[in-house]
């Protein structure tokens, strides 16, 4: 069972996903503003938040940044834009995941039961992970801060999760399906997800897929990381 913020001023569909997750066990409160979701989110605890883009007071991407400068809560945003601007805007802003309307409640629930399994992953008894060290990356999984040649990085909390697995397994070609599996905790879906990650994170890595230095992708294989030629071990030493 979940506790569940419904943002979406549609009565009609607000009213639909209250009594179909309510039947389904989950907690369920909702509002049809963002102004009224970032009071609810500031006042109440919520495991995952279901945010509709198309709200009558703010643009539902500038909600999303609003809610994402007071909470981590997971997102799952819903939305009728479906091309991949939109997507990329979505996800650089903060969200966990989305769906493109309209959609059932079994689909909603199956993407609600992904981030909620990465959230409480991330939450558990597990002994602490050793500080990750790749050429001049530093992750620190405990403390959730990542270096690069010194200077912390500014990450999302899914572009942390995904340079935290590669840089566990250095030098390894990881598969996409294990990526999402893993990462994104799903057993289906698309590379755009993946590959717009993989873009914000090269970009703050400073590096690009033309020009890579520590993220290589493999064609129709897979993603992996390793350190620069000039961090490889046995690399001379620049003149």
């Amino acid at each position: 069972m979940a506790s569940v913020l419904v943002v979406e001023d549609d009565q009609f569909v607000r009213s639909a996903l209250i009594r179909q997750l309510t039947d389904a066990s989950h907690t369920v409160r909702s509002v049809g503003t963002a102004l009224e979701a970032l009071r609810e989110v500031a006042h109440h605890r919520f495991d995952v938040v279901v945010l509709d883009l198309g709200l009558p007071d703010l643009d539902g991407s500038e909600a999303l940044k609003m809610l994402r400068g007071i909470t981590d809560v997971p997102v799952i945003v819903a939305t009728a834009r479906d091309d991949e601007t939109e997507v990329v805007r979505l996800l650089n802003a903060g969200a966990d995941d989305y769906l493109t309307k309209p959609f059932s409640v079994e689909h909603l629930s199956a993407r609600m039961a992904a981030v909620l399994r990465r959230a409480r992953s991330g939450g558990g008894e597990a002994a602490p992970s050793p500080v990750i060290r790749v050429g001049g990356l530093t992750v620190d999984p405990l403390r959730r801060q990542a270096e690069l040649d010194g200077v912390r990085l500014d990450l999302t909390r899914r572009e942390f999760d995904l340079l935290a697995f590669l840089a566990g397994r250095p030098g390894v070609v990881v598969p996409r399906k294990e990526l999402l599996a893993e990462v994104w905790q799903q057993s289906y879906g698309d590379d755009q997800t993946i590959d717009v990650h993989l873009s914000w994170l090269r970009r703050k890595l400073g590096e690009t897929a033309a020009r890579p230095r520590y993220l290589h992708t493999l064609r129709g294989v897979g993603v992996k990381l390793e350190p620069p030629a000039a961090h490889a071990p046995g690399a001379e030493p620049p003149r």
